[in-house]
């Protein structure tokens, strides 16, 4: 059974994690093995201590990359909703995959900043208008977006089954399902 890391990346309330969670439950329904490594999660438990300046966004990203290649080296399909700002840390995640020889691909959720301030999950936000944060990717620290990710969604365009269900065509026509 082949694995492969399926990263998401895109702004705060994007819409990362939900598709992430509707693709797994397709995939686990077709019988396959599936890990969601959620970002929220990773912080409170592999990534604890880590604060949110470049550095330490780098750091969490490469330990991410880390634990998903090693569970992709090992059959699974790792989805991993994860904000991941920085252009060269996802590369650098993308080129472990490909020394590993383990298969990679990048959804870029591509959900306008408007948008996901609309929906605001967590809050964010509303915090940060507030002046309660500060650092909020794509307000007030950057956001680079992926200039050729394997796939873009416009999540404010399409239900989440749609989103998720583009994944799932890309993988199958890549050999990876």
């Amino acid at each position: 059974m082949t694995g492969a890391t399926i990263w998401l990346t895109g702004l705060p309330s994007a819409g990362k994690t939900t598709i992430a969670y509707a693709l797994a439950e397709r995939l686990r329904a077709e019988g396959r093995r599936v890990e969601v490594l959620d970002g929220d999660e990773i912080r409170e438990f592999l990534s604890a201590g880590l604060g949110f300046g470049r550095e330490d966004r780098d750091t969490n990203v490469r330990r991410i990359g880390f634990v998903a290649e090693l569970l992709a080296s090992n059959g699974v399909k790792v989805l991993v909703p994860v904000i991941a700002p920085y252009a060269d840390s996802r590369a650098e995640v993308r080129a472990h995959h490909r020394r590993e020889g383990t298969p990679y691909v990048e959804v870029h959720v591509a959900t306008p900043v408007e948008v996901c301030s609309e929906r605001d999950v967590k809050g964010l936000y509303a915090r940060q208008a507030a002046g309660e944060i500060s650092g909020l990717t794509g307000v007030d620290d950057p956001y680079e977006e992926p200039e050729s990710p394997d796939l873009r969604i416009e999540s404010q365009d399409q239900t989440v089954q749609e989103s998720a269900a583009a994944v799932h065509a890309l993988l199958t026509e890549r050999g990876l399902l």
